[in-house]
């Protein structure tokens, strides 16, 4: 399998992503294509041993910065090693790209090149974010506000198709995140979605709040992507601020490595998009992985093994036929 890889996406590129590659294609047996200026990625791989390894490059000079508003840099830069690294994929040249760099840039690279799955505008975000509850992802976490109940149904389904694809679970469980367990609790769009969800053919268990999210509950808790992007960063902001807090006031009680180790599981478990590294955009037409900017090395070999995964596993093809079914039995019962 081929893998294109952005090799100056990131804050710390190139020297880290050329380090996860090698990483990830020993680690993962795949073959990876390099896409940034020649001579940079050559000298980072002269630093590593790649003796047995598939790696080639694809050069260009162009690559996206922060801060760049992604559609004006697709004009200005269309040989960003971003827009490089995913038309290979559009050409069948890669099975899928990853990316460090800046998300608006992915996304924006991945939409007009691969384009999104039947019925859905722009990618779905969204994961695992709390290692306290490994199996319960949650989306969307910020690619789409304003949403409508049709909507959080597809995003239901694509959670669905997730957590059995990537994360082994047989028959994912699905909530909608709401301000009260009953039946009827929410706003109009959590009442309406409730409706849908319930003939949708999903393993749908009804309403949970917010405190349900730590425990488990659920294997797929739907959101609008307003509330969902305030719930991930008010989680790692406080895991933060908890570690902050507890080595102030156990500083004189316990020795400085074991309070640092204590302080460093909680950032690890409330932190988990930082740790993991990233994965795949969900909808789009093709798998393109978004790793964080802030990745290093075991990250981007990390997001790199998730996008051989998804391929593996066949996620967009999969994707696409579960929601031709859901969509077929929520018309079906509509019409009845």
């Amino acid at each position: 399998m081929r893998i294109a890889v952005d090799g100056m996406g990131g804050d710390f590129a190139p020297s880290e992503v050329v380090k996860g590659a090698v990483d990830a294609a020993r680690t993962y047996n795949v073959d990876i294509i390099l896409v940034g200026p020649k001579e940079l990625m050559e000298v980072e791989l002269s630093k590593h041993d790649c003796s047995g390894l598939n790696i080639e490059i694809v050069h260009t000079d162009q690559y996206l910065l922060e801060g760049e508003p992604p559609a004006f840099a697709l004009r200005r830069k269309p040989e960003a090693s971003v827009f490089i690294a995913t038309r290979l994929v559009k050409e069948g040249k890669a099975a899928a790209m990853v990316s460090a760099g800046p998300t608006g840039g992915v996304v924006a690279a991945a939409l007009y090149l691969l384009g999104t799955v039947s019925g859905f505008s722009r990618p779905v975000a969204g994961g695992a974010f709390l290692r306290f509850a490994p199996n319960t992802i949650v989306l969307d976490l910020g690619s789409n506000v304003d949403c409508k109940p049709q909507e959080l149904v597809d995003f239901a389904i694509v959670g669905t198709v997730y957590a059995r694809k990537m994360l082994g679970i047989e028959n994912p469980t699905v909530a909608l995140l709401s301000v009260g367990a009953e039946e009827g609790k929410g706003n109009t769009q959590t009442k309406e979605t409730y409706a849908l969800l319930k003939n949708s053919g999903l393993n749908f268990i009804g309403n949970v709040e917010g405190y349900d999210i730590p425990l488990g509950k659920a294997n797929v808790v739907v959101c609008d992507g307003f509330v969902g992007n305030i719930l991930v960063k008010f989680t790692e902001q406080l895991g933060k601020v908890i570690c902050d807090w507890l080595e102030e006031k156990l500083k004189d009680h316990l020795d400085k490595d074991k309070l640092g180790n204590i302080t460093s599981e909680l950032l690890k478990a409330t932190n988990v998009a930082d740790i993991a590294g990233g994965g795949p955009l969900w909808a789009v037409n093709g798998v393109a992985c978004v790793a964080h900017g802030r990745c290093k090395a075991p990250e981007i070999c990390k997001a790199i093994g998730q996008a051989k995964l998804a391929v593996e596993e066949d996620w967009v093809g999969t994707l696409k036929h579960e929601l031709d079914a859901a969509r077929s039995k929520l018309k079906t019962e509509q019409l009845e």
